[in-house]
């Protein structure tokens, strides 16, 4: 299996979308867009942890088998090159364009979008530390 993101400061969110993920199969990649890749995705002032940490923390959770880092903008070569049986995605992707979908389904495998968990995501934790104590 296959899932990726950015996992700029790793909460329980996204814990539990990648044990949700490890339960689809039983080997899990985990592909990490690299420092550059989240720049272009969430603007010059991300990542708040550089990918050779953010790597470190997801390769030390038991449900990720193994973390691969990638430049592109979407993880479309990592999926072709990767062809895996099943791709994940959080349910967020339902009505949204899955670039990826087409390789891995024309290779044989599928996409599974599994629940996000509401009230867990790295923009909630900036906005709450910036608000500070008691906010």
């Amino acid at each position: 299996m296959l899932t990726n993101g950015c996992f700029d400061l790793l909460h329980v969110g996204h814990l539990r979308t990648l044990q949700a993920a490890r339960a689809c199969g039983d080997f899990l990649i985990v592909g990490l867009n690299s420092d550059l890749g989240v720049q272009r995705l969430k603007g010059p002032a991300r990542p708040l942890v550089p990918e050779a940490e953010r790597a470190e923390l997801l390769a030390g959770l038991r449900c990720v088998d193994y973390v691969c880092l990638f430049d592109e903008p979407t993880a479309l070569e990592l999926a072709a090159a990767l062809r895996p049986r099943v791709y994940v995605k959080s349910v967020e992707y339902r009505d949204k364009p899955l670039p990826e979908r087409a390789v891995v389904e024309a290779a044989g495998g599928r996409v599974e979008l599994v629940e996000v968990h509401v009230g867990h995501s790295t923009t909630d934790l900036v906005a709450k530390v910036l608000a500070g104590p008691g906010r």
